[in-house]
């Protein structure tokens, strides 16, 4: 009698722990960082006639209304102040300040673990905003957005693998005070999650106070300065070709600290910036590169994103239309444009016109989240969680978009071809006295977590067992899993000796 065969070690069980545990690093089908670059809806010569327009605005029209501060800092670098108070760029000046600005730009973590480098065609998705409600999926309505609401999406995105970085998605606004809406919005970020953070300030007063905070939280300057974890949101234009002056007294106000800087330049097509799609990007180049400059005259180097923001605009209406395609054009042009000058950059992508995440939500959120992500923007802001028109923040949405983001970063991978991969030695064992098929073979077993990105809400069940576990709804299960994370500590939570000082030296609005 035959002796029985040996049952493989550890059996189904141990087959499926493994499969549940979290996969590390090496075997990850998809991370923060992957390659894009693949979709390149601009041409060289349309990117070089794009470039050659940017200069023509900057030298000809220019911008007005910069702060004195500004006009000292970019006259003396070689800028031109007319009578008509406008700031002109002669080229030679542009090409100077391109060749000093940071190419290279490694946002920080308060764990390494989160940090993100910026370069070439690496991909990062996370949110971004200003948003003024909440969307509350049970009765359907918009509220305002609370102080409670931002530490809660910053607790969520510290759980969501497919969200790189937390930029500030709302407003709090129970926080009346600004000075105290800046430093509380700090607080309640930095206490929420420990990737990488973008903020906004709403004066320049008020930059100390939140230098000062961020100081405490790192464990004193030199340490803030060595891994600054946070940057700063800065709209230092106000389009069409103006400066935005407080903005720019911000914006100084943190390179002195230390702090990175997105320059962001959001133009509405048809409205502040040109109806066409190459015109809203000529003009958000051309103020981003007189960012360029006035960053690199100040402080040659400094951090600083290219962030080309221009907005579609429904023209029968005059609404925002974010989750439109040329939205999605606009940013993957934006995207090449980055490339282009070879600074590092970021777009808006993956926001939603409707109101609540429904079918509408997850045609727009994918569409201009796969193209940003295919034509390699480093920086894909409001990525997840925006409703609206920029007007509504969803918690349910932050935690579907996580899988949505896991599926366009699946596209960004793209189709390795190599010797394993075209599988001819596995076709030939399958087809020549081979069981038929590839189910349970060696090859797909050992990359079926490799090649394959499985999403943990999107249901894949037949209609059977569908009904067999109770019809479970899309919403309702992203609600759940809302309340099971709020539910827990966050780990980011501040050492409780830390709090006390920074309570005892700020008033902070969130409760301990």
């Amino acid at each position: 009698m035959n002796a029985p065969s040996p049952r493989r070690s550890g059996g189904r069980a141990a087959r499926r722990a493994s499969r549940a545990a979290p996969l590390t690093q090496d075997i990850r089908p998809i991370r923060p960082g992957m390659e894009g670059g693949q979709y390149k809806p601009l041409t060289e010569r349309d990117m070089q006639r794009i470039h050659e327009t940017a200069l023509d605005a900057l030298e000809q029209i220019g911008l007005a209304d910069a702060p004195q501060s500004g006009i000292d800092i970019m006259t003396a670098a070689g800028a031109i102040l007319g009578e008509d108070g406008r700031l002109r760029f002669p080229r030679a000046l542009v090409e100077d300040m391109l060749a000093k600005a940071c190419k290279d730009i490694s946002l920080r973590g308060r764990d390494p673990q989160y940090d993100l480098q910026l370069s070439g065609n690496r991909v990062h998705f996370g949110t971004a905003g200003a948003a003024v409600h909440m969307v509350d999926i049970d009765g359907k309505e918009y509220r305002d957005s609370t102080l409670q609401d931002l530490h809660d999406a910053a607790r969520i995105a510290e759980q969501l693998e497919n969200i790189h970085f937390l930029q500030r998605p709302m407003v709090a606004r129970d926080v009346t005070d600004n000075r105290e809406l800046d430093y509380n919005t700090i607080y309640a970020c930095c206490a929420g999650t420990k990737k990488h953070i973008g903020v906004n300030f709403t004066e320049p007063d008020y930059v100390a106070d939140g230098l000062e905070l961020l100081h405490m939280i790192a464990g004193g300057e030199d340490a803030w300065r060595a891994r600054p974890f946070v940057s700063n949101t800065n709209c230092f234009v106000v389009p069409p070709m103006k400066f935005a002056t407080e903005s720019c007294e911000v914006m100084e106000a943190c390179i002195r600290g230390g702090m990175p800087v997105l320059l962001l330049s959001a133009g509405m097509a048809g409205a502040t910036a040109p109806s066409t799609v190459a015109g809203a990007i000529v003009q958000a180049t051309a103020e981003c590169l007189a960012g360029i400059v006035y960053v690199n005259a100040l402080a040659p180097g400094h951090p600083a994103i290219f962030g080309t923001w221009p907005f579609g605009l429904d023209l029968r209406s005059g609404a925002m239309t974010v989750g439109s395609g040329e939205q999605a054009l606009l940013s993957a042009g934006c995207a090449q444009m980055h490339k282009f000058y070879g600074l590092p950059g970021g777009a808006a992508a993956g926001a939603s016109d409707s109101k609540l995440p429904d079918m509408q939500a997850g045609w727009e959120q994918m569409c201009s989240n796969v193209m940003a992500g295919l034509s390699g923007l480093n920086m894909v802001y409001e990525a997840a969680g925006m409703h609206a028109s920029l007007l509504g923040f969803c918690h349910e949405s932050l935690i579907l978009g996580d899988d949505l983001i896991g599926q366009a970063l699946r596209c960004v991978r793209g189709i390795e071809v190599d010797e394993e991969t075209l599988a001819l030695e596995q076709i030939r064992e399958v087809c020549l006295g081979g069981p038929g098929h590839y189910l349970g073979t060696d090859a797909t077993l050992s990359r079926m977590q490799k090649d394959h990105v499985y999403p943990t809400f999107g249901d894949r069940t037949s209609p059977k067992e569908w009904s067999e576990v109770g019809k479970p709804d899309l919403i309702e299960t992203a609600r759940k899993r809302k309340e099971e994370i709020l539910a827990t500590t966050a780990s980011a939570r501040f050492d409780p000796e830390l709090d006390q000082a920074i309570r005892a030296r700020f008033n902070i609005h969130l409760p301990q």
